[in-house]
């Protein structure tokens, strides 16, 4: 019997010391790859960071990378998520564009997931780095499609296409919505044909 508890207290032992292994593993790993793209990488964004106020929070956020313990990271998932979701206030209206709003959503999204991998009883190490290689795709995306925006407004405008432009949102707005059935050809007695090729 006292064989038998021994051996079994060696196994845990031996467990304890391998699950704390793989936590220093996964941990050395997620310190290694978490970078994200914390500066602006243009102009614009550069800008926008003193007119958007949630903007400049989240990208600071971005930089204050924890170091000490896993438990760092996962309260730094959080905090991100919130400054993420924040990003879809105020956003300055030269930017609240379609597609700047789908890109907020998709990092929004991205962070939302880095939080749920990061907070696992079993956490993926390959999952997190993943995600935050997608974060920053996506953060570079943001950024170049503001500048993008930027650059088109100085592009100077034709003459009268502020007219066209303007006559074609009030057509837009003057043609109802709803899917109006096709008008159907009146029928003409003189085209009034049997199937024989004899006119009626």
């Amino acid at each position: 019997m006292q064989f038998s508890c021994n051996t079994n207290s060696e196994k845990r032992l031996a467990d304890q010391v391998r699950d704390a292994k793989k936590r220093e593993v996964i941990f050395t790993n997620i310190k290694k790859e978490w970078n994200f793209f914390d500066s602006p990488i243009n102009e614009t964004s550069e800008a926008t960071m003193s007119s958007w106020p949630q903007w400049r929070e989240f990208m600071a956020e971005l930089a204050n990378k924890p170091t000490k313990k896993i438990t760092d990271f996962q309260k730094k998932s959080k905090v991100l998520t919130k400054k993420a979701m924040a990003l879809n206030l105020n956003i300055p209206p030269q930017f609240d564009t379609p597609q700047i709003r789908s890109r907020i959503a998709t990092l929004i999204t991205q962070v939302q997931m880095l939080d749920l991998y990061i907070n696992l009883d079993d956490i993926s190490d390959k999952k997190v780095t993943k995600l935050v290689a997608e974060i920053n795709i996506e953060l570079v995306s943001l950024q170049r499609q503001m500048d993008k925006i930027v650059e088109k407004s100085k592009i100077p405008m034709e003459a009268g296409e502020s007219e066209l432009l303007q006559m074609i949102k009030d057509t837009a707005r003057a043609i109802p919505s709803g899917n109006s059935p096709m008008p159907v050809n009146p029928v003409n007695p003189s085209n009034n044909i049997n199937p024989n090729g004899v006119q009626r």
